[in-house]
């Protein structure tokens, strides 16, 4: 890494991004997990709550720029549907 300080204020915020950015993808991850922790418990009511979190945490990662829409979109439909499987089958 060169010494000047416009590239040591560079490294220190790409630092902090990453921080950021490594947290707001991890937490739809973990909501999608609980969620599927939900389905499989076959909780209706805890099902319809864990979705509606996931929804609004790929929201807010998409808003600011960390997932891609499309990539929120497949998760939370791939989540919707086995959500509807388990629901129809119970």
């Amino acid at each position: 890494m060169a010494v000047h300080p416009s590239v040591i204020k560079r490294h220190r915020q790409s630092l902090k991004r990453r921080a950021r950015n490594l947290e707001s993808k991890s937490k739809p991850r973990t909501l999608i997990k609980k969620a599927r922790q939900a389905i499989e418990a076959k909780n209706p009511d805890a099902v319809s709550a864990q979705i509606r979190a996931v929804n609004r945490a790929l929201g807010k990662a998409v808003s600011k720029g960390i997932l891609r829409r499309n990539t929120a979109a497949r998760w939370l439909s791939r989540l919707s549907r086995s959500e509807t499987r388990v629901v129809a089958t119970s």
